[in-house]
């Protein structure tokens, strides 16, 4: 059984411009290396939140030209730690969309794995804000399972939180860990965030962690903060809260196959018929 060790979740509140989002994260990399984190995963987004579609077509870059990438690669290198980014908006050449795109870096700067975010944000809030993430991402097609020292990790990206049915097949595939970094509005975030993140570890029997945004960003866009680390028996074992920062917690690798003995649903799988799509029930008085 691999030996046990600690995870932060960094929490940053990313501006529209890339330098100032890199500058305000690489000190709390930093910290959370000095605090004794084996494993640093980053938000959602971490270099920058763009509202407008032009700017964030105009302003990404490809993984050979991005700044945080290189500044992430660096530390991890420097620092002797992993890195799992949480994503950054990527150019592809010739293409008319970019990749919301998640990353994990070894410590010695190697690129390990990348996930391209397969369901895309397309909402409308009723705190006014509409979101339409497809405008200027292309969906990713392919869950990921990335190796670390302790196991393998399934990567997934915010709004992939939604669709259990992803997390099912990580965990079946191989995964103990769940990565679900984010940037959640402040109105889902308070009304989902917790409950889902916690029936994603209960469901699966593993670890979730799931670093993500706080703050007011550009154009008063809000995201909710509460950057978590949850066991396999869904018990949130830290809580980052509102404010910009880390959490952190130490991580038993043997609580994922003790998780899964208890409750052994990865194995109780079966067929069933779907139901046929039901005609709508007629208004009231009609």
């Amino acid at each position: 059984m691999p030996n046990r060790f600690r995870v932060a979740v960094v929490q940053n509140c990313a501006e529209r411009e890339m330098a100032p989002s890199i500058a305000a994260i690489e000190p709390l990399i930093r910290a959370a290396a000095k605090d004794g984190a084996d494993l640093i995963q980053l938000p959602e987004m971490a270099t920058m939140i763009e509202p407008d579609n032009v700017a964030v077509l105009r302003k990404t870059v490809t993984e050979a030209e991005d700044p945080g990438l290189a500044a992430f690669r660096r530390l991890a290198r420097e620092l002797g730690r992993w890195i799992h980014v949480g994503s950054l908006l990527i150019k592809e050449k010739g293409a008319s969309r970019v990749a919301n795109r998640a990353f994990v870096i070894d410590p010695e700067g190697r690129i390990t794995a990348r996930y391209d975010k397969i369901h895309l944000f397309d909402v409308a809030i009723k705190d006014g804000h509409a979101y339409k993430e497809s405008a200027t991402v292309a969906p990713g097609d392919k869950a990921v399972l990335a190796a670390l020292p302790w196991g393998q990790m399934g990567l997934s990206i915010c709004y992939d939180l939604r669709f259990a049915a992803l997390f099912r097949a990580l965990a079946q595939g191989g995964a103990a860990y769940l990565g679900i970094p984010a940037a959640f509005t402040y109105t889902t975030g308070l009304a989902h965030w917790h409950v889902l993140a916690r029936a994603r570890a209960i469901e699966t029997g593993s670890y979730v962690f799931a670093a993500t945004q706080s703050g007011t960003h550009a154009e008063g866009r809000r995201t909710f903060g509460h950057s978590l680390i949850v066991s396999p028996w869904g018990e949130v074992l830290a809580d980052a809260g509102d404010k910009v920062g880390y959490a952190m917690a130490e991580i038993d690798p043997a609580k994922v196959e003790e998780a899964r003995q208890m409750i052994p649903a990865l194995r109780h799988d079966r067929p069933f018929q779907a139901p046929e799509r039901l005609v709508p029930l007629a208004a009231a008085g009609e």
